[in-house]
């Protein structure tokens, strides 16, 4: 008996060093060496510090700021803390990643974009309105719009911060990300990077 658990609990011992340390301590280093900006989170600095991450979106709430897509993500009601099936919406909540999985029948999906497109007409947008303007992401956390969106937006940002919509207009071109070897991907916009540069053009 002894005999055959002697090399049961020796290969145990080794393959947990192998693939429970050695395996991921070289995948970190090498991570670190060759990709130490992606490895690290992708984090954007700002003048005092990071201010968030170029791979997960941020809810902008100001009329001054571009806004990201909606999000479907919640937390836990602090109203309830004992109660995991109470929630409430949590915009950008990095610890829920996920959808509204509300499909296209769904009356209260068809309700809640009849909602932000009126809201938007309201605010001013004129023409088609862009989907992902009223449509969630399947993460919920997704940190691009489309060029679409983004220019859709231009005029009433550049309003709310008093500068020329032209200007405002040649930002977002300016930050438009094309699909990667010209077909991989879509055309899009990084918020926080476009509302940071925003930022540096108003205080110019």
């Amino acid at each position: 008996m002894l005999g055959q658990i002697r090399p049961a609990l020796v290969m145990l011992l080794l393959f947990t060093a192998l693939t429970g340390l050695a395996y991921p301590l070289a995948i970190t280093g090498i991570a670190q060496l060759a990709f130490p900006y992606q490895a690290n989170g992708s984090l954007i600095a700002g003048a005092k510090g990071p201010v968030g991450s170029a791979l997960i979106g941020q809810n902008f709430a100001s009329g001054k700021y571009f806004h990201s897509r909606p999000s479907a993500t919640q937390a836990q009601d602090p109203a309830h803390p004992d109660d995991p099936t109470k929630t409430i919406d949590a915009p950008y909540n990095a610890a829920n990643s996920t959808g509204s999985n509300l499909g296209p029948t769904s009356q209260k999906l068809l309700d809640r974009v009849k909602a932000d497109v009126a809201a938007k007409r309201a605010a001013g947008w004129t023409g088609p309105i862009p989907a992902d303007s009223v449509t969630t992401s399947a993460s919920g956390l997704d940190p691009h719009i489309s060029p679409e969106n983004a220019l859709a937006q231009a005029d009433s940002v550049a309003k709310a911060r008093g500068l020329d919509p032209a200007k405002v207009r040649a930002l977002v071109t300016a930050h438009i990300d094309r699909p990667a070897l010209g077909i991989i991907g879509e055309r899009r916009v990084n918020v926080l990077l476009l509302n940071m540069a925003l930022d540096a053009l108003s205080s110019s």
